[in-house]
């Protein structure tokens, strides 16, 4: 049954360049591959609908006062002029359930569609933009004493963690990406919560793609180079190790952001590739030999995956996601500080041996990854919040009456 669920889509990020176009993406291919009914409601450079077999995709064009976001995500206050546009493409595609991605324009307009309608609505978590605004805003403030600083940031992240709550509570069903915020929203909201991973591609991503042989060590990072993504500690990692005497590494760092500059100034073994995408990135990944991921605020953490399926272990923090899927000295190590990014470093560094059994057991990990299993538990959750809402439309006769009645004196229905 959940199978056959008419699927309405609103993420946030489709045409970006970062983890949530990613998996949308791949949820967009999971159904056009398998015939599955699927409308993909998303921001684009212009206003247009492409049918592609199964899959109807409709891009709606955001305003020149949109707000950016990051390298290439904006927000558009006058996004909801769309409104009568979006509820006919609803309204011809009868959706049975409809999916949002988080708090940004597109998903919004998704809730409210959800709400208007009376349909199920699922909610996913992919990013943790209370911390991000954190770091960001930390980083802004760097003229305002330490301690000042800390506390005004740690207070703006509360007051965003709790409207993040807040605003999962319209959904029937929510999915997030680690344990811990599963957790977090099944106390923070009366709703169920459900794990959904990441998978990766081991095609895409593989160590057959390496092109360099040269003996000298990688460590390599991908991702935006950006202050949360705590990428600072690539410069005083490489100085650790440089204290400690090691010789014969280097660091691939592909990515761009507003923190390269400072790293290019501080770093004396690095190279800068820049963004990369397609073949270019997975040669760049079969090239490293560890993966270094400092990163703290990552909900789950696709990079050290499509790392691991690579064949480079990866090191990662022990705050975020990428902890769950690391195991020490199987796929990688997870550190607590600078001291234990350093010292795992220097290990792999010093023992080729193990390096190389944890590069095969890095690429098996990554084998058992599939996106195939990811989006059959996302159709299952379609598929709990039509049940759950049917429940509650039963508990409540009249709940259908009063839905129409609202939608029919919404200026959008007198269109």
């Amino acid at each position: 049954m959940s199978k056959y669920l008419r699927v309405a889509y609103f993420p946030d990020s489709f045409l970006e360049v970062d983890g949530v176009a990613m998996t949308s993406n791949k949820l967009v291919k999971f159904a056009r591959e398998r015939d599955l009914p699927f409308l993909c409601i998303h921001a684009g450079p212009r206003t247009e609908t492409k049918q592609d077999g199964s899959i109807t995709k409709f891009a709606l064009k955001r305003s020149p006062l949109s707000i950016p976001l990051d390298h290439s995500l904006k927000y558009d206050p006058f996004f909801q002029r769309h409104l009568k546009k979006v509820r006919q493409a609803m309204i011809d595609f009868k959706p049975d359930v409809v999916h949002i991605t988080g708090p940004n324009d597109v998903s919004i307009m998704g809730a409210w569609m959800a709400w208007k309608l009376d349909l199920p609505l699922v909610g996913s978590w992919h990013t943790n933009i209370h911390e991000y605004a954190a770091r960001r805003l930390r980083k802004s403030l760097w003229f305002v004493p330490k301690r000042v600083r800390w506390e005004f940031t740690k207070f703006i992240e509360r007051q965003i963690r709790t409207g993040a709550k807040l605003y999962y509570t319209m959904p029937q069903v929510l999915l997030a990406p680690n344990q811990e915020l599963v957790e977090m929203l099944q106390t923070g909201t009366p709703r169920p919560s459900k794990l959904m991973i990441r998978g990766v591609d081991t095609n895409v991503f593989s160590p057959e793609k390496r092109t360099i042989d040269d003996g000298v060590i990688r460590f390599g990072f991908v991702g935006r180079l950006r202050a949360e993504k705590n990428v600072r500690m690539l410069v005083d990692l490489e100085k650790k190790l440089l204290e400690a005497g090691c010789t014969g590494f280097r660091f691939l760092i592909v990515g761009e952001g507003d923190e390269r500059k400072y790293l290019e100034a501080n770093m004396k073994t690095a190279d800068f590739t820049g963004f990369l995408e397609g073949e270019a990135l997975s040669e760049a990944y079969a090239n490293m030999d560890v993966f270094v991921f400092p990163s703290d605020t990552d909900a789950f953490g696709n990079v050290p995956q499509e790392a691991m399926a690579s064949g480079a272990p990866a090191l990662v923090s022990d705050k975020g996601g990428p902890k769950f899927f690391v195991k020490d000295g199987v796929n990688g190590f997870v550190a607590s500080d600078l001291d234990g990014f350093a010292k795992y470093a220097k290990q792999l560094l010093d023992d080729r041996d193990l390096l190389a059994r944890m590069k095969v057991t890095s690429r098996e990990f990554a084998k058992t990854r599939t996106w195939e299993s990811v989006f059959e538990t996302v159709y299952e959750a379609y598929s709990e919040a039509k049940d759950r809402l049917d429940t509650i439309r039963a508990e409540e006769p009249n709940r259908r009456k009063r839905v129409l009645s609202v939608l029919r004196k919404s200026p959008v229905a007198r269109h």
